[in-house]
C-alpha cells in the first residue's frame, strides 16, 4: 500500500511537471517578465484607485521597478514566432516594426512616471496622469498584439 502510494505521488508530480512553458524558453522568459509588469502596475494603480493605501516610498520602488521591467521583455520576442501556448498574435512577428514602435512608446510612459514620482512631496495628483498613460500604452499594444 505504502509502494502504490509513492508511485502515485511521483506520477502526479512527474504529470504536473509536464505540459507547462520551459521557464528557460523566450516564451517562459517574457511571460514570466510580463507577469511581474501586471503585478507591479497593479499596485500602482491600486494606491491610486484608493484599493491600497498610498505610500510615496512605495510607489517610487514600483515606479522604478516598472521602468526597468518595461525594457526586458522585448528581447525574448524571437525573430521567427516560437511554439508555445502564447497570448500574442502572429502579428507580432509580421508587424515587427510597430510592435517595436508600442515597445518604446511604453518604455517612455514608464520613464515618465518615474520622472514624476520623483516630486516631493509626493501625492497621488502628481502621478496619476503618468500612470493612466502607461496604462494606455499597455492597453494600445494588448488591443494590437494581444489574442485575448
Amino acid at each position: 500500500m505504502m509502494r502504490r502510494s509513492l508511485l502515485l505521488c511521483c506520477v502526479v508530480v512527474l504529470l504536473a511537471g509536464c505540459g507547462g512553458v520551459d521557464p528557460d524558453s523566450p516564451l517562459g522568459k517574457r511571460q514570466a517578465i510580463f507577469k511581474q509588469m501586471l503585478k507591479t502596475s497593479e499596485e500602482l494603480g491600486g494606491m491610486l484607485r484608493g484599493r491600497l493605501k498610498f505610500d510615496p516610498a512605495r510607489f517610487q520602488l514600483q515606479a522604478q521597478a516598472l521602468e526597468r521591467l518595461s525594457k526586458q521583455p522585448w528581447q525574448h520576442f524571437p525573430k521567427v514566432q516560437d511554439a508555445g501556448e502564447s497570448a500574442a498574435k502572429s502579428d507580432v512577428w509580421q508587424r515587427q516594426e510597430r510592435f517595436q514602435e508600442l515597445a518604446r512608446a511604453l518604455q517612455l510612459r514608464t520613464a515618465e512616471l518615474l520622472q514624476a514620482s520623483q516630486a516631493q512631496p509626493l501625492a497621488p495628483a502628481a502621478v496619476k496622469p503618468a500612470q493612466a498613460r502607461v496604462e494606455a500604452a499597455c492597453k494600445a499594444c494588448h488591443q494590437e498584439f494581444r489574442s485575448h
